[in-house]
């Protein structure tokens, strides 16, 4: 028994503070997309920038997650509420970024070049991989769905980052105005996919 439950209380300790390390990578990175975002009028990084800001709840809800992980019963419902809430996040984002990049385009509102949101850009492209690999091991190793649907989103996460770099560096650099909100509008489909798997989910937890 005790062979069972230590190398189990390990991955949560290791889940637990893989987490801590996205919470606060996370917030630095919506806090500094956005204001980037909101300073140059970029569709594609306000959009990266929500988007690490739900990163963030899916992170707590992810501790919450790992937190339940000693109690069976409740961690099944834990699991289902988990994936609900992560995946009504990111169906509202998808929406929001929508709407936004098509009224960009159809004023033709060109943002200004932004040096600070390519920082944190390229940055994140580095970053999230290799947090979304660590996470998913973990996950994989507890058995919880919920645990894996968020280290894709991390994974998600590396991938917006380039998108929204290929827009932001085809303004800055080429003065391609409408790339910004074409980048933007190429993460709906992305993020409205994982909303849907997220919010439709049923409790799916082989945890023991």
């Amino acid at each position: 028994m005790t062979e069972v439950v230590v190398p189990r209380l390990a991955l949560v300790r290791r889940g637990l503070w893989l987490n801590y390390l996205t919470i606060g990578y996370n917030t630095i990175e919506a806090v500094v997309s956005l204001v980037a975002g909101l300073v140059a009028g970029s569709v594609a990084l306000i959009g990266f920038g929500v988007d690490s800001a739900i990163e963030v709840t899916a992170s707590v809800a992810a501790q919450w997650r790992l937190r339940s992980d000693r109690d069976s019963a409740r961690r099944e419902r834990v699991e289902w509420l988990t994936r609900r809430v992560i995946g009504g996040s990111f169906l509202a984002l998808s929406a929001y970024v929508a709407v936004d990049s098509v009224t960009t385009l159809w004023q033709r509102e060109a943002p200004d070049p932004s040096v600070v949101g390519l920082g944190i850009l390229v940055l994140s492209a580095f970053v999230m991989p290799v947090l979304a690999r660590a996470k998913r091991r973990v996950a994989v190793a507890l058995g919880s769905r919920a645990l894996e649907a968020e280290a894709t989103q991390t994974s998600i996460c590396a991938y917006l980052s380039v998108i929204a770099l290929a827009g932001v560096a085809l303004n800055t650099f080429v003065g391609l105005w409408w790339a910004d909100p074409v980048a933007a509008l190429a993460m709906v489909p992305i993020i409205a996919k994982e909303g849907l798997e997220g919010f439709g989910a049923e409790a799916d937890c082989h945890c023991d």
